[in-house]
């Protein structure tokens, strides 16, 4: 039994494309024969992966097959039709009322994805969410299987090298605060500008802002966060663009606190990355994110950007407490282990392939 992976695209160090050889990785450990099958790659993961249009001559009905969601593409109309086994990992589709003020095609594509869930309802063996959040809207879309398994991460790769000149630009000593993803409207990067507003300005004026992830293609949110920067006449924001590993290693180690105010989170990968740094992570109780701090650091139910600011002070003010927050981010953070994720991969694929 072969077990493969299909996806519409892999790129370079996202979340996804990095659990996709992550889960290769560990099948051939076990032994199996294991490909990517993809349409579009980025040039520097040419070697990890293979056109999608060679698996006719790779598919066997008792192969095992997982796909990971995404909007329409032919990738998705060969999953459909071959016989395999087949397995569909749901990464959770944002939804398009984010989008309505700020990207056309993004409304449309984004809600076209969440109609074409409804695709692959009866028609495979087993269906994942990488939260238990996202396969809730799995189980209430129609598919009967169901099964949660968290995205599998290696934390291997920050014993790397920050990128010396990220390193240098964040050197001065102040205290940081900082948040990761897309910028994209959803992830609420205007409201981690406002508490930082009120901390500043309140609690703790050596203090920035960092706010790493790519802009590029959201034109239009990008201008209103820079003008809401420059209304309040805010400085020390650093909002980086997309950024290599080594240039987002420097980020995370110049930070302090790490802190979310997102309003959809399927995951929420950077939040147990903090975890494993040992970061203390504030975020904002939406989506996934709870359930991925997993009782780990603090969670906060309503948004009140002063008094978040607040706690960030006390936080800041009390190191027994800080302490105490990060023992319980690493304890949180067991579950979510390379190890523990594997085996729970590797028992999804041997009941599928049970039948």
């Amino acid at each position: 039994m072969d077990v493969h992976q299909f996806a519409t695209s892999i790129s370079y160090g996202d979340a996804i494309s990095d659990e996709m050889l992550e889960i290769q990785g560990v099948l051939r450990e076990k032994g199996y024969r294991s490909e990517i099958f993809v349409r579009q790659f980025d040039p520097r993961s040419a070697s990890a992966v293979r056109d999608y249009r060679e698996y006719p001559g790779w598919s066997r009905p008792d192969n095992v097959v997982i796909f990971h969601f995404s909007i329409g593409s032919p990738v998705s109309k060969m999953f459909l039709r071959i016989p395999d086994r087949k397995i569909m990992i749901y990464h959770n589709i944002t939804p398009a009322l984010f989008f309505l003020d700020s990207h056309r095609v993004l409304t449309r594509e984004c809600h076209k994805g969440r109609l074409e869930i409804n695709m692959f309802v009866d028609k495979v063996d087993l269906a994942l969410g990488d939260s238990d959040f996202n396969r809730r809207e799995l189980a209430e879309v129609g598919y009967r299987k169901t099964g949660v398994l968290p995205i599998l991460m290696n934390f291997e790769k920050f014993k790397g090298r920050a990128d010396p000149v990220t390193k240098a630009l964040f050197e001065k000593k102040m205290t940081t605060l900082l948040f990761v993803g897309r910028v994209i409207p959803n992830k609420k990067f205007e409201d981690a500008v406002r508490v930082f507003y009120f901390y500043k300005k309140h609690f703790n004026p050596n203090s920035r802002l960092i706010l790493a992830g790519d802009y590029r293609g959201q034109d239009r949110y990008l201008a209103g966060l820079q003008a809401l920067i420059a209304r309040l006449r805010l400085t020390d924001v650093h909002l980086t663009g997309h950024v290599e590993f080594p240039e987002l290693l420097a980020c995370f180690q110049a930070a302090d606190y790490y802190l979310s105010m997102s309003e959809h989170e399927g995951f929420g990968v950077p939040l147990l990355e903090a975890f494993h740094l040992g970061i203390p992570v504030v975020g904002f109780d939406a989506g996934a994110v709870a359930e991925t701090m997993n009782g780990g650091g603090a969670v906060i139910r309503r948004k009140d950007f002063l008094r978040t600011a607040g706690l960030i002070d006390v936080l800041e003010r009390d190191p027994n407490l800080r302490r105490r927050l990060v023992e319980g981010q690493t304890k949180a953070l067991k579950p979510f282990l390379r190890e523990n994720v594997s085996r729970v991969l590797l028992e999804k694929v041997a009941e599928v392939a049970a039948g």
